[in-house]
């Protein structure tokens, strides 16, 4: 395929007027606006109308969308998840667990592995590359459980660990502890090196957050939601995070979970080069407003927001990757080349899958996605085809 009229993201955060060939499912050249290009009858070309085109979106951090929740455990649930994520322009996905009994998650972890074989055998519905699973629990803390259940929370155990990453068959990319919880020095140095260990749902203090940093913990699980605040004289986990620079933090930007104020000042103080935005979107995403579960917790929606029916707690939320990087830039004055890194190679990295993802280079998987100016969704193009979507405008 040969698409034309675009302007191409570069791997320098800048957009380049251009044309970009397709081969099978690789982007075999790219070429500026200045370089000829000659088409054959056998080329397939795309008009890209002037539109931005950028590489396909990674959400590293979800539980479900179109009212299937990863957790639910079935090939189908993947399906539909897999398959909407695409049409939206999401052509990656590392989806997250919740706090379930460890019975329960290794059968959703094999699950999870089995449609990962699926789909490199071209065996499932045509949908998001599953990539990774980002475990938020059962390592937490009680005292910041969140949407969690806190009847199935644990101290972390690298037996229990194993188990999990043995019935993903390598499929688990994050593990989330709360070190103030247990004594995590060794699960972090003998789990480090095959897996990142992030900071989720905890109640660390500045000092217990950087000793796990210190001995190898490298990711935070939605800054700022479910750990303590960030205080002048308690700098807590978010101090931590700021002092740690091989750390990358998830922000959620739905404009409900972090004030705008905040998010432009976490891009100023940690350096945007940090940021993975996240949707950490649930079943409702998608849907019409009412009443859902997360982790078998009732949850009300409406709108984009999602709260606990039993408390009113913020239960993740119903807003999409890509609507939240919108957010980030319309509304939260987040620069767009900046925004897109951080849900595109920005993950890419942390996933360790950067070698075939998150940019737009000869060679890497061609999942684009053919944005307007006022960043409305034209065209995905998932594996060198265009992806069918209802979303999409032209």
């Amino acid at each position: 395929m040969i698409i034309k009229n675009i302007k191409i993201y570069q791997p320098d955060q800048t957009f380049v007027p251009g044309v970009i060939i397709t081969e099978d499912d690789h982007i075999k050249e790219v070429y500026t606006e200045r370089e000829a290009v000659e088409s054959t009858a056998s080329q397939q070309v795309l008009d890209g109308q002037g539109c931005y085109c950028i590489p396909g979106m990674i959400d590293l951090h979800f539980h479900g969308c179109k009212g299937a929740d990863f957790c639910d455990g079935t090939r189908e649930v993947l399906d539909t998840i897999s398959q909407f994520e695409a049409s939206i322009g999401v052509t990656a996905i590392s989806p997250a667990t919740m706090t379930l009994p460890v019975e329960k998650l290794e059968q959703i972890l094999e699950n999870a592995a089995d449609y990962r074989d699926l789909q490199e055998k071209k065996q499932t519905i045509w949908g998001a590359d599953l990539v990774g699973v980002n475990m938020e629990g059962p390592f937490i803390s009680k005292v910041k459980k969140g949407a969690q259940d806190e009847k199935n929370i644990i101290p972390c155990d690298v037996s229990i660990y194993k188990k999990f990453q043995k019935a993903a068959r390598g499929l688990v990319k994050f593990v989330g502890i709360a070190p103030e919880e247990s004594e995590c020095s060794d699960f972090i140095k003998e789990v480090k090196e095959e897996v990142s260990v992030s900071l989720a749902h905890t109640n660390a203090d500045y000092d217990t957050a950087m000793e796990a940093f210190d001995l190898g913990a490298d990711h935070a699980v939605h800054l700022y939601n479910a750990m303590p605040p960030f205080h002048h004289r308690n700098p807590g986990v978010i101090g931590a995070v700021s002092d740690s620079p091989h750390v990358m933090a998830e922000l959620i930007c739905d404009g409900i979970h972090i004030h705008p104020s905040v998010v432009r000042a976490t891009f100023q103080m940690m350096g945007a080069e940090r940021m993975i935005l996240i949707s950490d979107s649930m079943r409702a995403t998608g849907m019409p407003d009412g009443s859902y579960t997360l982790g078998g917790l009732d949850v009300n929606v409406r709108g984009n927001r999602a709260t606990l029916a039993s408390d009113g707690a913020l239960a993740g939320s119903a807003t999409t990757l890509p609507d939240c990087v919108r957010i980030a830039v319309k509304k939260m004055g987040i620069p767009l080349e900046t925004a897109i890194a951080c849900a595109t190679i920005h993950p890419a990295k942390s996933l360790k899958i950067d070698d075939r993802y998150g940019s737009i280079e000869e060679g890497k998987k061609a999942d684009l996605v053919l944005w307007d100016e006022e960043l409305r969704l034209k065209k995905v193009i998932k594996g060198g085809q265009i992806y069918p979507s209802e979303f999409c405008e032209i």
